[in-house]
């Protein structure tokens, strides 16, 4: 069936499921609350200390076709989800085991030879990149892999879609009894609001930490009320690593010309006064937003009343300066954001379920003014991708994109028109991240692009003289400057599923035609 993106979904995954209808298609609609297995603790305990992590995976009744999950607050240097892997798969022998990852990427490269084996034939993940998405891609997992946004997992988990059966939680201190934080530690990661709604539904929950600490250790991110075991180990991860290139403050002039752009284009708005609200992407055209919204606020004596999301330094820096009242942190992208987090009373940790779940009454992307956001492509409908590669080659991930976009009075996405030798906007995405009638605003180096359904907005940049032109026009450019893309080449069978944010389907990722990787 074509779905509302005009994607062909085929019947075998609609089976119990529907097709993506709509951004708010599903509104009001009620879901049955999952409960996870409880354990009544009657005797005295002090520590739940394990020997190992073998042994806590034996304590927690690590099986076959088991379920384990963890957080990535460490992105590129986390240690412990390949470390629990190479337990439950190596050292217990397990097969037919699920991966429910909040990412996966290098640092979990191990489980690309376990997905090749056989081992683990199940992901359900909200990005997947490297080595590992390669495999998917190229046919290798038993089962296809299923994409959701942050907002779209604990939605599932909330659920009982995803039935996790012991969360793995890296820790950057943690008492005996499990009371685990990101912070207070050898090697602190900031936030732990990827990890929340996995301790508060996995039937087991092990904390992992290199830095024990004396009880109680409050106040704590994940509580020791959800936690079976506390294991100690060399080293939970590499804050160095936190940081990728992505998330560095640019300073090319193309970008830098992009990011001013962006700021005309909320400064033009009404919505743009004193408490209003915002959150921005990891790229680097969007993270050079904030330096110059800063000018703007400052002129008109403004402040933020809360920046949302995952945080840069960049958003701490405007704290510093008065320009932002509170910070609500799913995760830190930088060092600087993690020191800040350890410091400020007013930069404070939330979940995702807090942070973007529809599956609740308050989300904080529904309270969103602004969100700017980058994207791999766009299309001339709006739609964005930021999962596959021009290759078509699973190498990104959602995250919040598809809840902010929906979320916020205005979204924004900002991209170079073409990369190397490919558009970016272009007349159809390779694979629908998030749907167009979700996006506002394209603003790339060669214009700026609004929506058709948003008249509003093109009155307000008329009104404040910044020049627009359409999608179409902007596509015609891209292909001008690098000619047009080839089509791609599919085979038939479906390796990955793209959720819409409310579980619907919004595209699926084809296996690629055989290429060496």
């Amino acid at each position: 069936m074509l779905n509302a993106v005009k994607r062909d979904i085929p019947e075998a995954l609609l089976a119990g499921r529907t097709g993506y209808q709509g951004k708010y298609a599903k509104d009001g609609q009620s879901l049955h609350k999952a409960a996870p297995t409880i354990t009544q603790a009657l005797k005295p305990q002090k520590s739940k200390l394990a020997d190992s992590l073998k042994a806590a995976c034996e304590a927690c009744g690590a099986h076959d076709g088991m379920t384990f999950s963890f957080h990535t607050e460490y992105r590129n240097g986390d240690k412990v989800a390949a470390m629990a892997a190479k337990v439950l798969i190596e050292d217990l022998g397990l097969k037919d085991i699920t991966v429910a990852a909040t990412s996966l990427g290098d640092a979990q490269a191990n489980m690309a030879q376990y997905i090749k084996n056989g081992q683990i034939t199940g992901v359900q993940t909200s990005g997947v990149r490297g080595v590992i998405g390669e495999a998917i891609s190229a046919g290798e997992l038993q089962t296809p892999a299923i994409i959701r946004s942050h907002g779209g997992r604990p939605r599932a988990i909330a659920a009982g879609e995803v039935h996790i059966d012991i969360a793995f939680l890296a820790a950057a201190s943690s008492d005996a009894f499990g009371n685990a934080s990101g912070i207070r530690g050898k090697n602190n990661c900031g936030s732990m609001g990827f990890a929340i709604d996995d301790a508060h539904y996995a039937d087991h929950v092990i904390v992992v930490t290199d830095t024990l600490v004396d009880f109680p250790n409050v106040p704590a991110a994940i509580n020791g009320v959800d936690v079976d075991a506390v294991c100690v180990v060399d080293q939970v991860g590499d804050p160095s690593k936190i940081a990728t290139k992505e998330a560095r403050m640019t300073q090319d002039p193309r970008e830098l010309m992009m990011a001013q752009a962006v700021a005309k284009v909320i400064a033009a708005s009404p919505d743009f006064k004193d408490g209003f609200s915002f959150q921005t992407g990891v790229g680097g055209p969007s993270l050079a937003v904030n330096r110059y919204l800063e000018q703007y606020m400052t002129q008109r004596q403004i402040k933020m009343s809360f920046a949302l999301g995952g945080t840069s330094k960049a958003i701490c820096d405007l704290q510093d300066k008065g320009l932002v009242n509170y910070i609500l942190d799913t995760q830190d992208f930088d060092q600087g954001a993690v020191a800040h987090f350890a410091t400020h009373p007013n930069h404070l940790e939330c979940s995702l379920d807090q942070y973007a779940s529809p599956a609740n009454k308050g989300a904080f992307v529904n309270n969103l003014d602004f969100v700017v956001l980058s994207a791999l492509e766009v299309d001339v409908d709006f739609n964005v991708n930021v999962v596959t590669g021009s290759d078509g080659v699973l190498r990104g991930a959602p995250g919040g994109h598809p809840d902010t976009a929906a979320g916020s009075k205005c979204c924004i996405i900002v991209t170079p028109l073409t990369r190397g030798r490919m558009p970016t906007v272009c007349d159809a995405v390779v694979t629908v991240t998030t749907p167009g009638d979700s996006v506002d605003v394209v603003v790339t180096d060669y214009g700026i692009a609004v929506n058709p359904q948003r008249q509003d907005i093109i009155a307000q940049l008329d009104a404040a003289n910044i020049a627009h032109t359409t999608i179409e026009a902007l596509r015609d450019k891209a292909y001008a400057l690098v000619g047009t893309p080839a089509p791609l080449e599919w085979q038939k069978r479906v390796v990955a599923v793209v959720e819409g944010r409310d579980g619907s389907i919004v595209d699926v990722v084809r296996q690629v035609k055989p290429f060496a990787f």
